[in-house]
């Protein structure tokens, strides 16, 4: 079988952030037939604009749209900021989610995880992305959840994941996701 192409997002701009080496987590540790390719062009795409999303949107956008059409899935590690997800992450994924007929987003497969160094990890942050999808007509994997809390203690200074149990989830998830796109295949 030829490999699963996956896109990661991260959706952190710090240099350091915890969401980021978990993209990288992701890449490194998939199962057998699942290709992991990261997305980070977040920090290029404007603010949602319905008048620039015309017959020539920017071309950040026209990228990260055909990154996600290219792609089988998602995987998308959210960070928490207010409870919500970062604002950078919804504006892309606005982006992504027009026009809504013909969305990059629907019936998409998508895997959500987070990561943080609280002891709740983005338990609101991916309901929030969990509702998001429903709009989009997404294929969220229900489960495992990874919501990795007191991240600080399962990544290395270098950012390596380091936490056993956390890869085995990490793993787990990206197998589920393997199985929503081929039943997404399959309908």
């Amino acid at each position: 079988m030829a490999d699963l192409k996956i896109l990661a997002i991260s959706g952190s701009l710090r240099a350091a952030s915890f969401n980021s080496s978990l993209v990288r987590a992701a890449q490194k540790f998939a199962p057998g037939g699942i290709a992991v390719e990261i997305y980070d062009g977040l920090r290029d795409i404007p603010p949602y604009d319905s008048d620039a999303d015309g017959d020539t949107p920017p071309p950040s956008v026209v990228d990260l749209r055909r990154r996600i059409s290219a792609a089988d899935g998602l995987f998308i590690a959210t960070p928490e900021y207010n409870y919500g997800i970062p604002g950078v992450l919804k504006n892309a994924l606005d982006w992504a989610s027009r026009p809504a007929v013909g969305s990059s987003l629907a019936g998409r497969p998508i895997a959500l995880a987070g990561a943080a160094p609280t002891n709740f990890g983005t338990v609101r942050a991916q309901l929030a992305l969990r509702q998001m999808f429903l709009w989009t007509d997404s294929r969220v994997v229900g489960k495992p959840e990874l919501q990795i809390f007191r991240a600080h203690e399962r990544f290395d200074e270098a950012g390596n994941l380091t936490d056993e149990t956390t890869i085995e989830l990490l793993r787990q998830l990206l197998a589920a996701l393997a199985v929503k796109i081929g039943e997404t295949r399959g309908a």
